[in-house]
């Protein structure tokens, strides 16, 4: 081989079936199965990679494992020389595999340094491993040095180098002290990529002797230091030459001055630069900038912008790494450092090579002879890769001549192949910066087909899911694959079927119907081979009734909900998860079929809930948070600040609030003074708030404490407050709710509603009461009083209005002027009756009562109104006077001169008198006055009653009515009949004399039911009617509706309707049972008459006799001869008659009994065709 070309590990394949004709087939892995049985060509299935550091305190191993069929045998070659592993007893080949075990622990491991490759044999070709350089990794000591103390100038910019020994592989590096403390770096101190470390500018802190750089070597995991170098930093005015004699200083730094200045590069120098990266790998740009203000750095790519999803800044944006770096990358990348006093640029011009890459690598081809076969190594490189095509690790122009194979760039040709004509291909491509080689066996095979699919095998898939049927085959040439759905239809490669070319049947949406069995049937040149499988598509599993959100207060018990549906033919299976893992081991979490629930909830129960319905071929989850709240804590910490006498602040500070965020805040104090123990509201503050601003009262003991309030209620009470007394002061207020109300007649009760302790703003509380005579006295009557709620002023003129006002004291003054209060002494019965009663009676019924109103004087208290007391004394008609009736009462309020009595007494004398009325009772009566009503409408009688029943006659007997309201008249009698249907019939109106209580009614019908109106009149018109009902027929009972049946002509007239439709129903069964449904045209027809059928009898509606004479001949009516004409009967009153032209008939009551419709006579038909003519079988449907 080409010694100067390096080498790449090979394609690590498994042994793939071809399943074309040329390169570009679909390849599938073989069951290991048929493997044993074919022969294959050694494939390198592992092997070491291309640059092995090995640590030298332990062995070498050097990897290289390979399949074929026979086993492959192994060789190594060192340096491009044969390497004899059995004559190093310090190397040991792995049994049945290629893998290099090399013991230095007692040898030097320079010694097996050196470039290795590894080939693999059998019979069918060879294949070889990638060259694998191997080295040893080297930790070196730093070189011997004395760093020189620096001093500089504050503000100048400092380097200090580390240049750490060259490693393999090479070292990390890091900067610490001599305490092994990493030393901090920002904006203004920052670590190169090289190591060293850079000051934008220095600051008198960055004076110390133990800068110390270090290297970690990552094999040996070792590390080593450079000497501490010591920095001392000046200011100007320090700096003298005394002072740097005294510090024998050999570097001193003082080219700026320590005032600011403009930025500028430290790193990389100049205002442009260029670098290299290679393509896949990571592009790290660096800019380091000095100045005073430290400057900002920032990135930008001319032309173009930087890649977002690959691009990253480190080291405080000094350095930009762009990973995975394709050819867009290349271009020029703008590092700007900007400071108040200006900006400054540096280009760094980025260019993109690129190592060999694959874009399409050999593969393994198994050929049928006399196929044809492509290997194809196509790559891509910056510059372009050179390809080199091996045959079995030797150059392909050096490999035996084989007229079937042509070589065209990265393209091998094997045409007609042959048995015997098995080997292994090597692609070898190389540029400037790296090569790839690959191996890709040509196996050539005649195998009849073979079906790799286990048979019967069962695919389960979910509806609306993908389907994929397996047809695995093997076979050379490459077995043809075709499908069957139930052995019988042929699928083809069309919606909703798709046939892949490694013989896979895909449902790209599976349905019900899909569900079968299916045959897939490998065909090749060898032989038929077919495999049957079945499809089973189920209902998906959905979740209906999800879990949702819950926020539930501590303590309390919570429910998620997780209703599903799924295929019966699954077996389900619910997991419940918390924050995605499991549910806490606790009994209090329980797992029912469809639901979780949480008892007794904890603050740690908080989180998301997710239930998972599995089946073995799909899931469905859905999740929802739980949300514990609680009353939130007490507050805490209570402060009192800014004390006036009638003001304090407090503050406090919230407790936690359980999820649900605080409303408010209650604020409550306790009057150890005058109420100890109780807690009273004082003001609420939003929850946003932690102080509140109390507004106080003179003389009162405070204690404070709070409460927060949420959606779930109340904390518990914060400890009080420290306590806070308040100085006495002078009341602010007077009592309330004063009244002055006269009790007796003579005196005047003053009350009021007392201070409590806490109002009284003092000591010595007392109140001052004060009264006068409102219009007449000008001086104000006054009282101190103390401990009581009312004062009772005597001797006092009767309802007479007071003016009254209560004012508070104590020992520190007086509170403020009271409001004054209108009230009245005591009342007394009124003196006075209303004069000048009258009545107006405007009915029989009602009268208005007028008087005139009493004085006010005469009241002697607060006016309620007037009472009217009426009483009906006797009625008019009557000689004797009655016995009084109970005296009736009417109140009419206010100041009232008029009232109106309803629901008097017709034709009566009634006597009335008036009261007025005050709060302490009622005056003495008017003068008593009677008055007279009218006549009106009498009641109704007293009874009705019918006496005698005959069959034409009924007796009826009265009573005068209970109250006549007027001289009686006489009475009013009205009568009408009542039929079965409750219809009534003309009414018949008699009148009779006052003395008349009884008539005998003749001429009535017999069995028929009669309704009877009663009333009596006055002359101001008839009264109500009273009713009764009765029945000429005889019956000592309650007349009733209800009659016999039998006897009524209703009944009889439906029952002779019925008997006429059964007589037509026998006619038609007649004529059907001898002539059929229609009847054929025959000649002799023509000679019959048309049939004879009687009329129907007048007297009761029904037919006459049927004549049949001949038992052949047609109903008149049915279809007509074939001379298509109809003769008319002799008689005009024929069931033709009554058919075309006649009325529907009815009975006697009224009932329908039918009506024949029928067609008039049409011209003659040819033929044998007829028209129809009404027929009794139309005359009966005019019935149904």
């Amino acid at each position: 081989m080409d010694g100067n070309r390096k080498w790449v590990p090979g394609f690590e394949a498994v042994l793939l079936i071809l399943l074309s004709h040329t390169a570009v087939a679909l390849e599938v892995p073989l069951d290991p199965k048929v493997l044993e049985g074919l022969p294959q060509p050694p494939t390198i299935t592992l092997q070491s990679p291309k640059d092995y550091i090995f640590d030298p305190r332990e062995n070498i191993v050097i990897h290289c494992e390979a399949k074929g069929k026979p086993q492959p045998s192994f060789s190594w070659t060192r340096n491009g020389s044969h390497f004899d592993v059995e004559k190093d007893s310090k190397v040991l080949m792995k049994p049945g595999s290629g893998t290099l075990v090399i013991d230095i622990s007692q040898e030097k491991a320079e010694a097996y340094e050196g470039t290795y490759q590894c080939t693999a044999h059998n019979e069918h070709g060879t294949a070889v491993s990638n060259n694998i350089i191997i080295r040893q990794s080297r930790s070196p000591l730093w070189s011997k040095e004395r760093n020189e103390a620096i001093v500089v100038q504050m503000g100048v910019s400092l380097v200090l180098q580390c240049r750490p020994p060259a490693g393999l592989p090479p070292p990390v590096i890091f900067w610490m002290d001599n305490n092994f403390q990493r030393l901090p770096l920002d904006k203004r101190v920052s670590q190169a990529l090289n190591g060293d470390l850079y000051f934008s500018n220095v600051l008198p802190e960055d004076t110390r002797s133990d800068y110390i750089c270090y290297a970690r070597f990552p094999h040996t995991q070792t590390i080593q230091q450079k000497q501490p170098i010591s920095v001392t930093v000046l200011d100007m005015e320090t700096i003298n030459a005394t002072v740097a004699a005294l510090y024998n200083i050999t570097d001193f730094y003082s080219g700026s001055p320590e005032g600011e200045r403009r930025p500028g590069f430290m790193l990389p120098l100049g205002t442009t630069s260029t670098q290299m990266v290679l393509r896949g790998e990571t592009l790290e740009l660096e800019c380091i900038a000095d100045g005073l203000p430290t400057p900002d750095i920032s990135w930008q790519k001319d032309g173009g912008e930087l890649p977002s999803s690959r691009t990253s800044f480190h080291n405080f944006k000094k350095t930009l790494k762009i990973s995975d770096v394709n050819e867009a990358d290349g271009g020029a990348y703008r590092c700007t450092a900007t400071n108040n006093l200006g900006t400054v640029h540096h280009i760094i011009k980025v260019t993109v090579n690129a190592a060999p890459f694959w874009v399409s690598a050999p593969r393994n081809l198994i050929l049928a002879p006399n196929e044809t076969g492509i290997l194809t190594c196509r790559v891509s490189g910056e510059p372009k890769p050179q390809i080199s095509w091996f045959v079995n690790g030797v150059p392909i122009e050096n490999a035996p001549e084989d007229h079937s194979r042509k070589v065209d760039d990265d393209t091998v040709i094997l045409s007609s192949v042959q048995s015997g004509s098995s080997a292994v291909y090597q692609c070898n491509a190389s540029n400037a910066f790296g090569y790839l080689m690959a191996n890709a066996f040509v196996s050539v095979l005649a195998e009849p087909p073979r079906v790799l699919t286990p048979p019967n095998r069962v695919y389960q898939v979910i509806t609306n899911s993908p389907a994929l049927l397996h047809c695995a085959s093997f076979g050379s040439p490459i077995p043809t694959i075709t499908w069957f759905k139930d052995s019988q239809i042929s699928i083809k490669n069309s919606d909703p079927y798709v046939i892949h070319e490694d013989g896979t049947l895909e449902i790209h949406v599976a349905q019900p119907l899909n569900s079968g069995k299916y045959t897939c049937i490998a065909t090749n040149n060898l032989g038929i081979k077919e495999n049957h499988v079945f499809l089973e598509v189920k209902e998906p599993t959905r979740i209906l009734k999800q879990p949702e959100y819950k926020v539930v207060q501590r303590g309390l018990s919570a429910v998620f909900e997780c209703k599903v549906k799924h295929d019966p033919s699954l077996v389900p299976t619910m997991t419940w998860l918390k924050d995605k893992g499991e549910l806490p081991d606790d009994e209090r979490f329980e797992v029912d079929t469809d639901s979780l629930i949480i008892k007794d909830v904890t603050d740690e129960d908080e989180g998301t809930y997710t239930c998972i319905m599995n089946t073995t071929l799909d899931q469905d989850s859905a999740s929802a948070m739980l949300t514990v709240v609680e009353k939130p804590d007490s507050p805490a910490d209570l402060e009192l600040t800014d004390q006036t006498e009638r003001t304090v602040q407090l503050t406090w500070t919230p407790g936690d609030e359980h999820n649900s965020p605080t409303q408010k805040f209650l604020i409550q104090y306790e009057d150890l003074l005058h109420e100890p123990g109780v807690w009273i509201n004082l003001t609420e503050v939003a929850g946003t708030s932690t102080t509140a601003q109390l507004n106080l009262s003179p003389y009162v003991y405070y204690s404070f404490r709070v409460r927060a309030l949420n959606n779930v209620g109340y904390s518990e009470p914060s400890q009080p407050s420290r306590q806070y007394r308040t100085n006495p002061a002078a009341p602010d207020e007077n009592p309330s709710d004063v009244h002055g109300v006269g009790l007796e007649p003579g005196n005047l009760v003053i009350s009021w509603t007392p201070l409590t302790g806490f109002q009284s703003n003092g000591p010595g509380l007392e109140y001052k009461v004060q009264w006068r005579q409102k219009d007449i006295e000008e001086n104000w009557s006054s009282k101190n009083v103390a401990n009581v709620s009312q004062f009772v002023v005597s001797g006092t003129p009767t309802y007479v209005p007071y003016e009254i006002k209560v004012q508070a004291l104590n020992d520190y003054g007086s509170g403020p002027d009271p409001e004054v209060v209108i009230g009245y002494s005591g009342e007394d019965l009124p003196l006075s009756a209303p004069d000048s009663v009258r009545v107006m009676v405007h009915s029989s019924t009602l009268a208005e009562v007028h008087w005139e109103p009493v004085a006010f004087p005469s009241v002697r208290g607060k006016l309620q109104g007037y009472k009217v007391y009426y009483c009906r004394e006797r009625g008019l008609q009557e000689t004797e006077k009655e016995t009084k009736q109970e005296e009736q009462v009417l109140s009419f309020s206010g100041n009232r001169s008029e009232g109106r009595l309803p629901g008097l007494q017709p034709y009566s004398v009634y006597s009335l008198f008036v009261k007025v009325l005050n709060s302490k009772g009622e005056g003495p009566p008017s003068p008593s006055k009677t008055f007279e009503t009218p006549e009106g409408v009498p009641e109704q009688p007293s009874f009705l009653n019918v006496v005698n029943h005959g069959m034409d006659s009924l007796t009826l007997e009265w009573g005068p009515p209970t109250n006549n309201n007027g001289r009686l008249a006489g009475y009013t009698l009205k009568y009408q009949p009542v039929n079965y249907t409750s219809e009534l019939g003309p009414v018949k109106v008699m009148t009779f004399l006052a003395n008349e209580t009884t008539i005998t009614l003749g001429n009535l019908n017999a069995s028929m039911l009669y309704k009877f109106y009663l009333s009596a009149r006055t002359i101001k018109g008839p009264g109500p009617d009273i009713t009764q009902e009765a029945s000429t027929a005889m019956d000592t009972t309650v007349p009733s509706r209800q009659v016999d049946i039998a006897t009524q002509g209703w009944f009889i007239g439906l029952m002779c309707a019925i008997a006429l439709l059964i007589l037509v129903l026998l006619i038609v069964c007649f004529i059907k049972r001898n002539k059929g449904g229609k009847y054929p045209v025959k000649e002799k027809e023509d000679a019959h008459q048309d049939p004879e059928i009687q009329p129907m009898k007048e007297d009761d509606g029904t037919f006459g006799e049927y004549s049949d004479t001949e038992d052949h001949k047609p109903l008149k009516g049915s279809r007509t001869p074939s001379n298509g004409t109809v003769r008319r009967d002799e008689s005009d009153d024929s069931l033709v008659d009554y058919g075309e032209g006649g009325d529907g008939q009815f009975n006697e009551d009224g009932s329908f009994i039918g009506q024949y419709s029928g067609k008039k006579e049409k011209d003659t038909h040819e033929g044998n065709e007829s028209s129809e003519a009404p027929s009794p079988v139309n005359a009966m449907n005019s019935f149904v």
